[in-house]
């Protein structure tokens, strides 16, 4: 009976973890370092929310990355951030990326600090489409923004831990309640393209991963996303716990490497392969290499240019939009081989259709690049004179 209501917990654990709020982006068999102790820049303008820091995984290199917290400007009036977290589900600790909506759900009970203290959100409220801050935990200068409160009662019985994930030996134990799991299943947007920039920065900074910083990065916040230079760039005073990563680190495979699909969030914390034999190999959309923004031409007529950034743009959007509808089929897919216990072989037989279906599709989407580019199209297995034809 035991054993019996262990199996039932395990799959229910997997079943909640993998059909309710959000879904796994990526799983790693070991959690990530503690939060680091840092102080937050101040808000640049009006309208900014602030992002918390957090740790996000790379798998090129096997090693999580910290990605600085950060202010953003909010993507419509009445829109709160829910940050993302790690949570353990019975097998690994898997990533849930963050989202914008009209109420904060569920990020795993973290204390991110800064109004963001394991459940709500309690750094500032919306007002007839005018965001007010609590500077009792923001650092606002009210000479530039008027538009502010104080309420001490948010910073005070509280326990502050460092620990970065739920679940599992050590992590928080917070779950969600019925009113954040119908917050996650409203209307969501995506991370803004300035996260997505910010988290691309972060990946490629040697300087943010948690094996050369040890969980004490040397860029902690920044007032502006992806901006790493700039003044009022903050560093982090001393790491939130000793950092010691196990010595086979590394992800886990399986069908739980899916982004979240009610999201809509492509590529989001999914590092792109690098070039040559170490390339990772490319199964779902998500494993694809971002799409890169059409570039403004300038060729004296400023009409047909601005024709042709039009029709590039709108081709990049359908694009987009290809892959997410894709990666979400995908994903329902892996649900359902997730909920039929299946073998290894059903899985192995579904990644390769996967895995055919993507390299359909970035074929297919590189055709219509050049063809929308005026450029000559390349056969299959015939590149050009000094190219090479796309990693598979």
């Amino acid at each position: 009976m035991r054993w019996l209501r262990f199996s039932l917990f395990a799959v229910l654990m997997l079943i909640f973890s993998t059909t309710s709020f959000a879904q796994v982006a990526i799983t790693v068999n070991f959690g990530p370092p503690a939060l680091p102790v840092y102080e937050q820049p101040p808000c640049p303008a009006e309208g900014y929310i602030w992002t918390p820091g957090y740790w996000a995984w790379d798998a090129d290199y096997d090693d999580y990355y910290w990605v600085p917290g950060t202010w953003v400007l909010a993507p419509e009036p009445g829109y709160f951030w829910t940050p993302p977290y790690w949570g353990w589900n019975g097998v690994a600790f898997a990533f849930y990326p963050g989202y914008w909506g009209p109420v904060v759900g569920f990020y795993g009970g973290i204390d991110y600090g800064y109004g963001y203290f394991g459940e709500g959100y309690r750094g500032g409220r919306w007002d007839h489409g005018r965001f007010f801050y609590n500077r009792a935990v923001n650092n606002v200068n009210v000479t530039n923004i008027t538009n502010v409160y104080n309420d001490t009662t948010v910073i005070n019985n509280r326990n502050v831990t460092r620990v970065s994930y739920n679940g599992g030996e050590g992590g928080i134990t917070a779950r969600p309640t019925p009113e954040q799991e119908q917050a996650a299943r409203e209307r969501h947007i995506a991370p803004v393209a300035a996260q997505t920039e910010h988290v691309q920065a972060a990946r490629t900074n040697q300087q943010l991963r948690a094996s050369v910083n040890h969980g004490k990065p040397d860029i902690a916040a920044t007032p502006k996303p992806a901006d790493f230079r700039g003044p009022g760039v903050v560093q982090a005073r001393e790491a939130g716990a000793p950092y010691r990563p196990p010595a086979n680190r590394g992800a886990t495979g399986g069908p739980s490497r899916a982004n979240e699909p009610a999201n809509n969030r492509p590529g989001f914390n999914e590092p792109a392969p690098r070039p040559g034999n170490n390339a990772r190999t490319v199964t779902h959309p998500n494993d694809l290499p971002p799409l890169e923004r059409p570039a403004p031409r300038d060729t004296g007529n400023a009409k047909a240019d601005q024709k042709y950034q039009q029709q590039q743009e709108k081709l990049y959007a359908k694009q987009q939009q290809e892959r997410q509808k894709l990666q979400q089929k995908q994903d329902q897919e892996h649900q359902k081989l997730t909920k039929q216990n299946a073998d290894q072989a059903r899985q192995q037989q579904i990644e390769q259709r996967h895995q055919q279906q993507t390299q359909q599709l970035q074929q297919r989407q590189e055709q219509q690049r050049q063809k929308a580019q005026g450029r000559p199209q390349k056969t299959q297995g015939q590149p050009r004179g000094g190219e090479r034809p796309p990693h598979q």
